[in-house]
Parts: C-alpha cells; sequence; structure tokens
C-alpha cells in the first residue's frame, strides 16, 4: 500500500520541482532583463567639446595722464591746465571729435615733508593729476595716435600714455553661437566613439557651459576663470562646453 502511494506521490513531487525550476527561469530572466533596463538608463557619455573663432577688437579705450606738484594747489593748477590744454590742443589737431573725448575728475594729493622717516606735520607739495579718456570705435586710428603722442613730451608735457584696451562689443551674441558650435562638437566626437562600440548616442542629459578664453592670437595661455585680453586688437576667442550624452 504504501509503495502505490509513494508511486503516485512522486510524479506529483516531479511535476512541482518542475514548476519551481520554471518559475526560477522566468524570474531569473526578468530580472536580468530588469537590470539590463537600469544600466541601459544609467549608461551615458560625459564629452568636452570646444569651438574656436579669431575675432578683431571694434572698440578702444585710451587713456592719457598728466600731472603736476607745486608748493600751492593754485601753482600746480595753473601748470597742470597747461599741459591739459597742449593736449587738447593735439587732439583736436588730430581730428579727436569732442564727443570721443572725456576728462576725469581732479584728483588732489598732499605731499607731507619728512624728516627722519616720520612726518613733521607740513605740507611739502601738492600734486594734482588728471586723466584724459578717448573711446572710439576707430581702433586703428586711435592705435597709432596713442604711439605718437609720446612726440609732446620733446615739448616738456610729462604725460603718460596707458596702454589702450581694445575690446570686443559683440560678445554676447558670440557666446551664443560659440556654445553652440562647441555642443555640435561634442555630440561629434561622442559619435565617434559610440560607434567604435557598436553604440548609438541618445539624447542630452545634462550640459555644462565652461568659461571662455579670449587671448591673443594663436596665444597658448588660458585661465581657470576664463580670460578677456584686452592688449591686442587681434584675438581669439574659445568655447567649452561639457555635455553628457545618453548611450543606446
Amino acid at each position: 500500500m504504501e509503495s502505490t502511494e509513494s508511486r503516485y506521490r512522486f510524479p506529483e513531487l516531479f511535476a512541482g520541482l518542475t514548476l519551481l525550476s520554471a518559475a526560477l527561469i522566468v524570474s531569473s530572466f526578468l530580472w536580468a532583463g530588469a537590470i539590463r533596463n537600469i544600466k541601459r538608463v544609467d549608461d551615458a557619455l560625459l564629452i568636452t567639446g570646444s569651438a574656436k573663432r579669431p575675432i578683431r577688437a571694434d572698440y578702444i579705450v585710451w587713456k592719457v595722464s598728466l600731472a603736476s606738484q607745486q608748493p600751492t594747489t593754485q601753482a600746480a593748477y595753473q601748470e597742470l591746465k597747461i599741459r591739459i590744454d597742449r593736449v587738447q590742443r593735439y587732439l583736436k589737431e588730430a581730428k579727436v571729435p569732442d564727443a570721443e573725448i572725456s576728462l576725469d575728475s581732479l584728483e588732489t594729493a598732499a605731499i607731507p615733508e619728512i624728516s627722519n622717516g616720520r612726518e613733521t606735520g607740513k605740507t611739502l607739495a601738492y600734486k594734482l593729476s588728471q586723466r584724459i579718456e578717448i573711446r572710439s570705435n576707430q581702433v586703428d586710428r586711435y592705435a597709432k595716435l596713442s604711439q605718437q603722442i609720446t612726440e609732446l613730451i620733446n615739448e616738456g608735457i610729462p604725460l603718460n600714455s596707458e596702454p589702450p584696451e581694445y575690446l570686443y562689443n559683440e560678445l554676447s551674441k558670440l557666446r551664443i553661437e560659440m556654445v553652440a558650435e562647441a555642443t555640435k562638437d561634442a555630440k561629434a566626437r561622442a559619435e565617434s566613439i559610440a560607434k567604435t562600440t557598436g553604440n548609438r548616442v541618445g539624447g542630452v542629459r545634462s550640459a555644462d557651459t565652461g568659461v571662455f578664453q579670449i587671448t591673443p592670437r594663436h596665444s597658448t595661455v588660458v585661465s581657470n576663470g576664463g580670460s578677456y585680453d584686452t592688449s591686442s586688437i587681434e584675438k581669439d576667442i574659445t568655447a567649452v562646453v561639457s555635455v553628457k550624452f545618453g548611450i543606446e
């Protein structure tokens, strides 16, 4: 009787084990599929793209400083005014429009008398100084004039012609174009890498615009905080963008 019951129970046990095994196989398959899906979602490629363009300054800021030092403020002012008038005549002769010339506020400083390394409380002289500023979009013209004005030194006018600042006025518009170019470059690089691994580049997960580098033409000097060269007329502007692409 017991042997007969055992024979009946064995097929039932076998069938149960078979179903359990099948369930485990199906569960493993579904779990593996879930893992593959998760991995596919997390797969991404972080690429840095860049774009570079040559630009030319379209605006100049040029400053000329004059000073006078005399025992009294009246004497210092009279001497300084003569020097300022001479520089203004020079600029007028060079046909610089009045609208492009501005004078900063007059600065006055007392020069203390010093004895044995200490101030005596007396004023030795007064120094007055003033800066003349020229702003214009005639870059080449005033770049040349800034070199020629030192001729006034031969006349006894002790002026200081500061190096002009060369600026570019269309930066806001250009930055947008440069970011777009750098992003296209990043995508092209991502596609090249994905192709070698048999994958396909998906959508953009995130993007980070780096700093802009505006440097003298052909310069290799860069700064982590970005740079804006004002010393040269001919410049290069470089944009960098870090883009994370999905991989399919």
